[in-house]
């Protein structure tokens, strides 16, 4: 007799686990920074491969009533909030959240800069408003009754500002550098930043744009030209050898203790010079001497005033700052008179200047002339240039 055999089957899952492991809620949440600024793009991360219902397509979490994700301050919050799995069968689920900061005014102009909203259901898309000192905190109710938590902190920032190099040459351009991440106010267009630079010559300046170099870097750059024969205007600046450049920003967006209300100067300073030796720059010429109406004088005498006349000329193509310095030593090497005319030589110019002095008495007499490019910070433009003259 034939006989059939009934077994009972029993039928594999080809899928992952469908429902999570109460007694190992393993589901790590990341986030892309440790603190964000007010208007960073947040990137969570969560791996749960308990979650990888389907290993043959790309599953989401976080998105139902039972078992949510929710993304919150204090104040707002997102949920329930999608997370998409990365790829097939990976276990790992990713969403981006835009900050979209408070009402404020970030750069001192009289208009706010933010526009703050909560809105979205992820994984992409999400706004979430956040304040100066906020925590934004994250949590996927894993099971029923099993919430994993994870927070992050807001906060603004200090800004820096630097230039590229401490010494620019008027051949080439200067390059200044701002980092403030709480500029970076849409993390998903370039931003702009003005910035103040002024030189020594041009205590007025110029206002430029420091441009962001990527869509969330915060690092915003300016490239400025620098001239010694044209006016400042747009992105030139006039400056001359040896003028000190400045760049400044004022920082509303500053960290406690400083209040919401309060704003920084944020500033560094350059030094501009021309490829040709600071000792080349000026022409100096032997002394002559002169009376008092501006005829030569070839005999000296004791108690009688005479005019030291010393040529400068400037064979460049850069106006150029000077010191002229005339030293008279006695023959016991003491200095008896000491003075100076400061002023500025055109291109291809030549000047006169000129000191008077009245020798006190017969002697031997050393007369030094220094050309230098300012009496605070001296620099040699020229060499020394000495001469000796008897008074019977």
């Amino acid at each position: 007799m034939l006989q059939i055999l009934f077994f009972p089957l029993l039928l594999l899952s080809a899928f992952g686990q469908t429902t999570p492991d109460y007694d190992d809620p393993y589901s790590p949440i990341f986030t892309d920074k440790p603190v964000y600024s007010w208007t960073d793009k947040m990137t969570i991360t969560i791996i749960s491969p308990s979650w990888n219902a389907d290993r043959h397509s790309v599953n989401s979490i976080g998105d139902t009533t039972e078992h949510p994700i929710k993304i919150a301050t204090s104040e707002h919050s997102l949920e329930p909030y999608r997370f998409t799995e990365t790829d097939v069968n990976s276990g790992v689920f990713t969403a981006e959240v835009i900050l979209t900061g408070f009402t404020h005014d970030a750069d001192g102009d009289g208009d706010f800069d933010t526009t703050p909203r909560t809105i979205g259901n992820g994984p992409t898309g999400g706004f979430l408003e956040v304040d100066r000192d906020s925590a934004i905190t994250i949590s996927f109710e894993f099971a029923d009754g099993v919430v994993l938590v994870e927070s992050v902190p807001v906060s603004w920032n200090i800004g820096t500002i630097n230039f590229i190099e401490d010494v620019f040459y008027l051949e080439k351009s200067a390059i200044v550098r701002v980092v403030d991440v709480d500029m970076n106010l849409n993390p998903e267009a370039l931003d702009n930043l003005p910035i103040q630079i002024f030189s020594d010559s041009d205590v007025a300046g110029i206002k430029v744009n420091a441009v962001e170099t990527s869509e969330s870097s915060g690092l915003f750059v300016a490239t400025i030209s620098l001239s010694q024969n044209s006016p400042s205007s747009g992105n030139r600046l006039y400056s001359l050898p040896g003028d000190e450049i400045s760049a400044k920003y004022d920082d509303y967006t500053l960290p406690k203790p400083y209040s919401k209300s309060d704003n920084l100067a944020i500033e560094t300073v350059a030094t501009v010079d021309s490829s040709i030796p600071p000792i080349q720059r000026i022409n100096h010429s032997p002394i002559t001497f002169t009376d008092g109406l501006g005829n030569s004088l070839q005999s000296f005498s004791s108690n009688s005033q005479m005019q030291i006349v010393g040529t400068i000329s400037n064979d460049h193509d850069f106006n150029q700052k000077f010191v002229y310095m005339f030293q008279v030593k006695n023959d016991k090497n003491i200095t008896e008179s000491l003075s100076w005319v400061q002023g500025e030589v055109f291109p291809l110019q030549s000047l006169d200047v000129s000191q008077s002095w009245i020798p006190k008495k017969s002697g031997t007499y050393e007369i030094e002339t220094f050309v230098w490019n300012s009496i605070k910070n001296p620099t040699a433009l020229s060499p020394l240039m000495s001469t000796l003259i008897t008074i019977p």
